[in-house]
């Protein structure tokens, strides 16, 4: 019995001296305890999901990647895969996962109300993303495992995600205040010499125009709401020249893009080449419409160079492009009517690439938000009758060819381009199936729009759904998508095993199964 008394008293002895000093030998010293929020902002910009060539823009036939190797399989053969559903997900461990972070707090500093303002505007913009592609999502309680220890965050209804957003563009852009504080300090200036007052301004015109966009969603569903709210985005104030684009320019150090900082969904196009097409339907368009930008957006590589990037000077001429046929891959379309076999022996297909010089070039900024978007849809509201009686309302036909006009002049910010003159944009404007007649309105302003949105896939196909403009033919490759098309993602499959009874719920909340043809709330 004594035995076992000393033991117990050395064991009473070695916790009481394992317990000094526990807290202190057991801190990590090196361990980040506090962190810039400007820093966490800015890495949320630079994370702001980018357009993936292989899903939106494959959906609305601007793009084909035609060979049907397993990992390159996805809609363009109307597939329901998992390797592009998850894309846009990611925002979630990307820039949501640091606005949510910050939010809390930056809310209720007075000394950095500006800066609040602008997250909860860039939040909004990622949510909408998101509700675009799925329709329910997490929202109230995404993001927040590391704030609150909430693992498994709820899905909420679309619409009433939607009806959030629109709160918060309205509040948050209607707050900021050139009289408070400097948003520069945190990174976040659009341009090193900018004041206060021009980043208030830019980032008000950013805000009402993405309220613009999500009131212009509703066009179909509820004519009376998107009235209203496209109503209270024009008078808080769009987005009245190229000055006003939003999109992430990356960083060039002595010519070269800096490694990590560049456009990575120009990368596939420009190592693996032969992989990548332009759809013929676009180029159809292009080349009908006699349009300037055709030049910039394909170019002919054939025969086909084992590295396209290292051709200077591809045949961009209007006249040898061609675009690959939807519906086809590169075991079948010598079964097409509009075959072209490639010469000399050649790797790849004999259709129009995208051009790397200029939309793959790794310096290429990713285009979020844009003048001209802005501009044609405002065209739309205008033929609608919605700006009636305004201050300062133009004509649709007005909006519409300042919009076209706008979307040629911002070429200039991607690399390999020169300005497209004033006299062939005139005379653009005057050709048919461009110029503003009556009872071709709507056709002729959402036709642009579709041409505008290439490399902005996501803005297109949302523009798409709503309207059903262009008049695009289904991709028959398969009977997967009814004749139709791809209405939204499917939920990432990790979602099925890491939140199984919240994504449970929310595949039975959709009015339809989780597939790609079960349309979101303002898609029905």
């Amino acid at each position: 019995m004594k035995k076992i008394l000393i033991l117990l008293s050395t064991v009473v002895l070695f916790l009481a001296s394992c317990d000094k000093d526990f807290q202190e030998i057991n801190t990590n010293p090196q361990q980040v305890k506090s962190t810039n929020p400007g820093l966490l902002f800015s890495n949320a910009l630079l994370g702001t999901p980018s357009t993936n060539w292989t899903g939106e823009s494959t959906i609305i036939q601007q793009f084909v990647l035609p060979y049907n190797q397993g990992v390159t399989l996805g809609y363009q053969f109307n597939e329901n895969v998992d390797g592009i559903n998850g894309g846009p997900w990611n925002t979630f461990t990307g820039s949501l996962k640091n606005l949510e972070h910050i939010l809390p707090d930056l809310k209720g500093d007075a000394t950095r109300s500006n800066f609040y303002n602008l997250a909860r505007i860039w939040r909004a913009y990622c949510y909408m993303w998101l509700v675009d592609h799925y329709g329910d999502v997490p929202y109230a309680e995404a993001g927040k495992a590391a704030l609150t220890g909430t693992f498994y965050p709820v899905y909420e209804k679309d619409e009433a995600i939607y009806a959030d957003i629109e709160k918060e563009l309205k509040e948050a852009t209607a707050a900021l205040d050139a009289a408070k504080d400097n948003t520069s300090k945190y990174d976040i200036s659009i341009a090193s010499t900018s004041t206060v007052a021009q980043e208030v301004t830019f980032w008000k015109r950013l805000g009402y125009s993405l309220l613009l966009r999500l009131g212009m969603r509703y066009s179909k569903l509820d004519a009376t709401k998107a009235k209203s709210i496209v109503q209270a985005a024009f008078t808080g104030g769009v987005m009245q020249s190229n000055n006003d684009n939003v999109y992430i320019k990356y960083k060039t150090s002595t010519g070269a893009a800096i490694t990590g900082y560049n456009n990575g969904a120009a990368s596939g196009i420009r190592t693996t080449s032969y992989f990548y097409y332009v759809a013929k339907p676009l180029v159809d368009t292009l080349k009908f419409l006699s349009d300037p930008r055709l030049k910039y957006i394909a170019a002919n590589y054939n025969p086909f160079q084992s590295t396209v990037a290292n051709v200077a000077n591809p045949d961009t001429s209007m006249a040898n492009q061609f675009g690959f046929p939807v519906g086809y891959s590169d075991a079948t379309i010598s079964t097409s009517s509009d075959y072209r076999p490639p010469s000399g022996g050649s790797t790849g297909q004999n259709y129009s690439q995208v051009n790397c010089n200029v939309f793959g070039s790794p310096q290429t900024p990713q285009i979020i938000l844009t003048y001209a978007q802005t501009s044609l849809l405002l065209a739309e509201a205008a033929q609608s009758g919605w700006l009636t009686g305004l201050t300062g309302a133009k004509t649709a036909k007005e909006y519409y060819e300042a919009g076209v006009r706008a979307s040629m002049d911002s070429y200039t910010i991607l690399p390999g381009t020169a300005p497209i003159p004033t006299s062939l944009q005139d005379a653009y404007l005057t050709m048919p199936g461009v110029a503003f007649t009556a009872g071709n309105e709507l056709k002729v302003i959402n036709m642009q729009y579709w041409i505008e949105c290439f490399s902005n896939g996501y803005e297109g196909w949302c523009n798409f759904r709503r309207t059903g403009i262009p008049a695009l033919k289904g991709n028959t490759w398969n009977s997967n998508l009814a004749g139709g098309f791809i209405r939204r993602f499917g939920y990432p499959l990790r979602e099925q095993s890491a939140n199984p009874t919240n994504y449970t719920a929310a595949v039975a909340s959709l009015g339809g199964p989780d597939n790609l043809t079960t349309r979101i709330f303002w898609d029905k």
